[in-house]
């Protein structure tokens, strides 16, 4: 299994170091060339007005919207959420709109309004150590989306048919469990 991390911006060693730890073929992706070898796609955090600017330039948004709706497995953390959302709160733009959500980008507020917090995650037995930084969140979600945590009536995971997405930052804990839950996904998928 080959799984690729988005390399325009943000957390990219973070989780390419959680995938190695457990043993899959993980590497940095800039261009199109790169992603058809793929079984999944990683989008980490970072700015996603930034990010998505770089994508619209090199019509690599157009490409990963394609790939995904033909069925890669796709996970968005943070601002990688705001990317594939089909709606974000208060503008007009999308970047990748590929699930069915809104968001609310930097909804938590700014830097110093960061967070950690232990909750459930459905699937998983015990909570989840999440890292919120200026981390957005769902406000709708359709009914073909499955919610999979709600942090104080903030939707901050959701997942549909082949797209993951959480609000938090599951890379920079120790906890592999979120990495694992969208591996098992890729394998299921197959």
């Amino acid at each position: 299994m080959r799984i690729g991390v988005l390399s325009l911006q943000g957390d990219v060693r973070e989780h390419l170091r959680i995938l190695k730890s457990l043993n899959i073929d993980a590497i940095e992706v800039k261009y199109k060339e790169e992603i058809s070898s793929l079984d999944g796609l990683i989008i980490p955090g970072g700015e996603s007005t930034a990010i998505g600017k770089i994508l619209r330039e090199t019509n690599l948004g157009e490409y990963l919207y394609n790939k995904i709706n033909s069925g890669l497995c796709v996970y968005g953390t943070c601002a990688g959420m705001v990317l594939l959302a089909k709606k974000i709160k208060d503008s007009n733009i999308t970047h990748i709109p590929v699930i069915d959500i809104e968001v609310s980008r930097n909804a938590y507020g700014r830097q110093l309004s960061s967070f950690i917090k232990s909750h459930s995650f459905k699937g998983l037995k015990d909570d989840f150590e999440m890292v919120f930084i200026r981390a957005p969140y769902i406000t709708k979600a359709n009914s073909n989306v499955e919610v999979l945590s709600i942090l104080d009536s903030n939707i901050v995971a959701a997942k549909q048919n082949n797209i993951l997405v959480t609000s938090f930052h599951p890379e920079l804990t120790k906890d592999t469990r979120i990495h694992e839950y969208f591996i098992d996904m890729i394998k299921n998928k197959r």
